[in-house]
């Protein structure tokens, strides 16, 4: 495996300078999710047969030796998770560890709510979590979305920065509950999610306003001060 951090383009890019995809597949089976067809992987195969890529460790630690990547930020990860629940996770550890030690950061983004690796991290790093707004069934594999706020939460208190992605997007009237009830996601009197993205729901139908929606996402972000980033397909649709 040569060089496997690289530049994500097109959607990808839009989540960082650069990612790393750990694992050959995810557990977590939501309905929307399109590594598999990405990796031409068959679904089913997908979810199940989820391990450390062959030879990941080396194949970073060869890559950050080469000093070609400095002070850049690392997504993990966006063709799986970083921690895919029941799937032993230590070489994510291994990993962030050599990518602080090369003098790079790691932007993380799970749905699992076990709190990992937060020890690894300052406050270069940033912590995520995805919210789509949906229920159980769109996330079968993975925990009920409210656990996830543990991670941020203890993120927060440890001076790591925090993110959600509200992407894809499956309920918009839960995302905007969500993002109106921001007062209430703090914690010790504080604001413990420091940046929103937000995106549409993309290869599946929807009955969405998105037009309406990314207006009324805006509208509120900026009346109350939020850093927030909307996606680059949902902004056309707000463009139209």
């Amino acid at each position: 495996m040569n060089n496997p951090i690289y530049m994500p383009k097109g959607r990808a890019g839009e989540y960082g300078q650069y990612a790393l995809n750990i694992y050959t597949g995810c557990p977590h089976r939501c309905f929307y999710c399109f590594a598999p067809s990405v990796l031409r992987k068959d679904r089913e195969q997908f979810h199940t047969d989820v391990r450390p890529r062959d030879g990941i460790l080396e194949s970073v630690r060869r890559q950050l030796d080469t000093g070609s990547i400095k002070d850049a930020l690392i997504h993990l990860c966006f063709m799986c998770d970083p921690y895919p629940k029941g799937v032993d996770s230590s070489v994510t550890r291994d990993i962030i560890r050599l990518i602080k030690a090369s003098g790079n950061h790691v932007q993380l983004l799970s749905k699992n709510p076990e709190i990992r690796d937060l020890d690894l991290l300052d406050g270069n790093d940033w912590y995520g979590i995805t919210y789509t707004g949906g229920d159980v069934f769109s996330e079968p594999g993975a925990e009920v979305s409210p656990l996830r706020f543990k991670g941020p939460f203890e993120a927060h208190k440890r001076g790591i920065k925090t993110w959600i992605s509200l992407e894809p997007v499956l309920d918009a009237s839960d995302v905007l509950e969500l993002l109106k009830g921001h007062s209430m996601l703090k914690a010790e009197g504080h604001a413990y999610i420091d940046r929103f993205k937000i995106g549409k729901l993309n290869y599946w139908p929807s009955d969405t306003d998105w037009k309406a929606f990314g207006q009324a996402v805006k509208d509120h972000c900026i009346r109350e001060g939020l850093d927030y980033i909307i996606k680059a397909d949902l902004r056309a649709e707000m463009e139209r």
